[in-house]
């Protein structure tokens, strides 16, 4: 990649931290609703909150990416100043590149600091290195997904109203509160076709402990699956441009 691709992958990443991440909204978004929701089910039964840490953790993953990702690039082309970008020598996947990792940094700054916060309240001591395999892939995952949904539709208000769909039914069938092993076979293939049920098996992993090609193998169907939100994202933002 280019010097300048990279120079401009760096400065979208920080312009979009300064201007939408780093903003009360998205912050409280991206934290008060995973903590709040798991709440909900530690006050049913608090003995189990530790078995809900790897769900509040794939929570804050998922909403923290995507808080302003799925509005980002609609709300830019609305004001011309995605435009404005590629008149700089800055190639089209690059500035789409830049979107995505800039929700994948605001979603790596929220998710340390609930896994952080967490451990420590409940002593836990995950293994790190499970962390770092599955994490990092997930934060781009879904960010990419944020990304493949704003593009898909023309409006702001469209993009959030589309994701809340696979994001709530990930919720309920990607075993945040609830074993995927325990459901039905029929809703158990439809969880392994989600990437938020990766996730949430190689958090289990991370706190409880497990075999790490276990992990290794969640992690590389998470980047599978971004790989399969990321081209498509590329070519639907292109055709807005032509």
């Amino acid at each position: 990649m280019r010097r300048d691709n990279l120079r401009a992958i760096f400065y979208i990443v920080l312009k979009d931290m300064r201007t939408y991440y780093l903003k009360p909204p998205a912050i409280s978004w991206g934290i008060a609703f995973p903590v709040v929701w798991i709440l909900a089910f530690y006050l049913r039964n608090p003995k189990s909150f530790e078995e809900l840490l790897p769900g509040l953790v794939a929570m804050t993953i998922l909403f923290s990416t995507t808080a302003a990702e799925a509005v980002v690039i609609n709300f830019e082309l609305r004001l011309g100043s995605l435009e404005r970008l590629l008149l700089a020598p800055v190639s089209l996947p690059a500035v789409l590149l830049g979107k995505i990792l800039g929700g994948a940094l605001f979603g790596l700054l929220m998710t340390t600091v609930v896994t952080t916060g967490s451990a420590i309240i409940l002593g836990a001591h995950p293994q790190v290195l499970y962390l770092i395999l599955i994490v990092l892939p997930s934060l781009f995952t879904f960010a990419a997904l944020g990304a493949l949904l704003c593009v898909s539709v023309k409006e702001v208000f469209e993009a959030q109203t589309l994701l809340n769909l696979p994001r709530f039914v990930m919720i309920f069938l990607c075993g945040v509160v609830y074993p995927v092993s325990a459901m039905p076979k029929a809703l158990q293939y439809i969880a392994y076709l989600m990437p938020l049920t990766y996730t949430v098996e190689g958090l289990r992993y991370s706190f409880t402990g497990g075999s790490i090609y276990s992990v290794l193998i969640d992690a590389l169907v998470l980047v599978g699956f971004s790989l399969i939100f990321i081209y498509p994202a590329f070519g639907l933002l292109r055709r807005k441009f032509e």
